[in-house]
């Protein structure tokens, strides 16, 4: 079972003897805090412990449920794609590089419970408190004081994170891995289009095209086209493989379309470039 929301933000409060949901994946987005109680969360067959004071981390397509060991109060802040997208005025440049939905998606906070000390604890505590009371605004989801008290417990996390020894940030502290993601999976247009790659390395799809001229030196888009029209020389200069076969290989609908992405890029046809290949082998 998959829960819908179609608000960009939804605060909850559950509280009674039992959880009463089955196990279900969400489309959105959820924080979960433990205000009271004590049991086991059940996320993607793992189990863990629960108690006051925790904090759960649940992204689309996780499969969870809460089994309550006594009566328990949870806390639940539930957000969709489009709630950190509408408020991006307002988010810290820090998050092009780690979005709070890249945090949010780490496997590694569903297999291991964060770790809160003090002060950051009563911090974590009071920061839900403070959003439980303005949950009666009508406006709760474009306020700018929710939104960043939101902000606060990513803030938290990271910390919590640090602390415990947990990498947030994996995926692009070596230039050379995203290069050789690139060359890995060029023959699969789709693997690197922007929003793919970017996903892949832990990085907001809009920073991503930046990123990559700042390292590089050279567009994204423009490195692409590049890598690919050499390899595609390669192969017509080698003389082993049929145009249609190279048009397949590369992701190409067919010749023709090959043919006109030849022309465009090279300024002559694929033709006079295989005829002259030919002559000076």
């Amino acid at each position: 079972m998959k829960k819908l929301q179609f608000e960009s933000l939804v605060i909850s409060d559950l509280e009674g003897e039992s959880f009463g949901h089955p196990s279900h994946s969400h489309t959105y987005y959820e924080m979960v805090y433990v205000l009271k109680g004590n049991g086991n969360h059940h996320i993607n067959n793992i189990i863990l412990p629960y108690k006051c004071g925790d904090l759960f981390l649940i992204s689309p397509d996780d499969q969870h449920y809460f089994e309550y060991n006594k009566y328990s109060r949870l806390i639940f802040i539930k957000f969709t794609d489009d709630y950190f997208k509408g408020n991006k005025h307002l988010s810290p440049d820090s998050f092009a590089m780690n979005s709070p939905e890249n945090v949010m998606r780490k496997q590694v906070l569903k297999e291991k419970k964060l770790i809160f000390s003090e002060p950051c604890k009563t911090i974590l505590k009071k920061t839900i408190e403070n959003i439980l009371s303005y949950n009666c605004r009508k406006d709760v989801s474009t306020s700018p004081i929710v939104f960043y008290q939101i902000l606060s417990i990513f803030g938290l996390i990271k910390e919590a994170t640090s602390k415990m020894d947990i990498r947030l940030d994996v995926g692009l502290q070596n230039k050379e891995d995203v290069i050789s993601y690139i060359h890995q999976n060029i023959y699969q247009p789709e693997t690197i289009r922007i929003k793919n790659i970017a996903y892949h390395f832990n990085i907001s799809p809009t920073y991503f095209s930046a990123y990559f001229k700042r390292n590089f030196e050279v567009s994204y888009r423009d490195y692409i086209n590049d890598y690919g029209m050499a390899l595609i020389e390669r192969r017509m200069e080698s003389g082993q493989n049929t145009i249609k076969q190279i048009a397949y290989e590369f992701g190409f609908t067919d010749e023709s379309h090959l043919s006109h992405y030849f022309k465009n890029k090279k300024s002559k046809t694929l033709g006079s470039y295989k005829n002259k290949s030919r002559s000076l082998a």
